[in-house]
């Protein structure tokens, strides 16, 4: 008996197509969610690690006001404390040396570092200064002075508190006043010299 050669098959059936289709119409959706719930968290992570980063640089730059100053450092505490750093040689804008406050404003609690030279705060119209946003919704910002030690706590809203320390914040000499007039001097005349000279 002669073996009847079997037929190939060229193509899928509409029922192999059509369940084809529905599997993947059943596969693809949770696939698309699971990407876009990726992308989610790979933006907040972003977000986070930049504000961290944002962070990191305010303290840095905070840290490093104080270590570069000369010394002659106000703290004025009333809700948040305010401190203003009257020369520093740590400047972001350039400058040789720069006086540097640290204020927190009402608007959103937010913390502001303000540089510039030979201004007062609240700031006049003719005041050249530059200000830069660090943080927002503060809960507590809080400096403290021992010495030479300077303590700093700053705490946003529903986060920790970020504390430093800085050591060695020498404050500056006191200038003796001078009396005007005429020096006296201190040496006694020779009378040996003064014979002679008669």
């Amino acid at each position: 008996m002669a073996k009847m050669p079997l037929k190939r098959r060229l193509g899928f059936t509409l029922l192999e197509v059509l369940i084809s289709i529905v599997l993947v119409g059943i596969i693809i959706p949770p696939l698309f969610k699971l990407i876009t719930l990726m992308q989610d968290s790979n933006s907040q992570i972003f977000h986070y690690v930049d504000k961290q980063k944002q962070e990191a640089k305010a303290m840095n730059a905070m840290y490093l006001d104080f270590l570069s100053s000369d010394g002659n450092i106000t703290i004025t505490k009333d809700e948040f404390s305010r401190v203003c750093i009257e020369n520093t040689l740590n400047s972001l804008y350039g400058l040789h040396s720069a006086k540097v406050c640290w204020v927190v404003i009402k608007d959103g609690n937010r913390l502001i570092r303000v540089e510039g030279n030979d201004y007062k705060l609240p700031l006049g119209l003719e005041d050249k200064v530059e200000s830069d946003a660090v943080l927002d919704n503060l809960k507590l910002f809080d400096i403290y002075r021992n010495k030479d030690d300077i303590l700093v706590i700053i705490q946003q809203q529903n986060k920790q508190p970020i504390t430093f320390e800085i050591y060695g914040v020498h404050k500056p000499l006191k200038k003796s006043k001078k009396k005007k007039g005429k020096k006296k001097s201190k040496l006694k005349p020779d009378s040996n010299i003064t014979e002679g000279l008669v």
